[in-house]
């Protein structure tokens, strides 16, 4: 039988908490580290549909990639939804660990992960990390052969499975040089220009910043906060079960878990 507590270094060796940028709060939110475990559920946030989702499997642990207590809260009551999600996992017993921008900048972590299940090859890190040259936020991959924004378009809808996505630029403009970053990468669109980048791919983008780098030359695919960190989630999960299960631990993908956005 394994305990929190070991679940917890596992993720910690696959996630180092040194990796964390300035303003994230990750590692163990809620629980005891000395309960026994069989089931891991694992999600993207911590909602309300995911706590009850836990309770009925019997899930003891949920595994998160945005933290629950990424504000830390100056009361726990049920007059905020944030009380209301701590109230309901403490009294079902159920705790909560969280892997966010540590798991997004490690090697093999969520940024790598972006670039191998877009069908991309060898990348160079956007932002390297000042505890680990390995590591750091964004990616950048050049093609060996120059293609067109509507090729990799149709690539992205393709493999996540999307119906839709935002973007700006010509869809015969010619694109050699991408960069990635999973979630809101908004903040890396200078930095992809720097880089020579005619595209980010990212999620939660705004109209005056694409609108003035798409007159600069660089190109935006914005897939969406959820599109780009989900399925990157559940890929990752893998490496989780393939160590957990072992030793006997049931890992979950959790079904609950959706974007809070719909289109029509």
């Amino acid at each position: 039988m394994i305990k929190i507590n070991e679940i917890i270094n596992i993720m910690e060796d696959l996630a180092p908490l040194n990796l964390k940028e300035s303003y994230d709060n990750v590692g163990f939110m809620v629980g005891n580290r000395e309960r026994e475990v069989t089931k891991v559920l694992v999600a993207l946030d911590c909602t309300i549909k995911v706590i009850e989702e836990a309770k009925e499997l019997g899930a003891q642990l949920i595994l998160t990639h945005h933290p629950l207590l990424f504000i830390k809260p100056k009361t726990i009551t049920t007059d905020s939804l944030q009380g209301r999600k701590l109230m309901k996992l403490i009294e079902n017993g159920i705790a909560l660990y969280s892997s966010h921008t540590n798991w997004d900048t490690v090697k093999g972590g969520l940024n790598d992960e972006f670039v191998k299940i877009l069908g991309f090859q060898e990348s160079k890190i956007i932002e390297v990390a000042p505890s680990d040259p390995t590591a750091g936020v964004g990616r950048v991959v050049k093609l060996k052969e120059e293609t067109t924004l509507e090729e990799i378009i149709k690539g992205i809808k393709d493999k996540l499975k999307l119906q839709n996505l935002r973007y700006s630029g010509e869809l015969n403009k010619k694109v050699r040089t991408i960069a990635l970053v999973n979630g809101s990468g908004e903040d890396y669109l200078q930095q992809s220009y720097d880089l020579g980048a005619e595209l980010l791919i990212t999620g939660d983008t705004t109209y005056h910043f694409v609108s003035d780098y798409e007159e600069m030359g660089l190109s935006v695919i914005d897939i969406g906060h959820f599109n780009s960190e989900w399925p990157l989630v559940m890929g990752l999960s893998e490496k989780i079960k393939k160590i957990l299960e072992p030793r006997g631990v049931e890992v979950i993908i959790s079904k609950a878990t959706k974007d809070p956005y719909n289109f029509i």
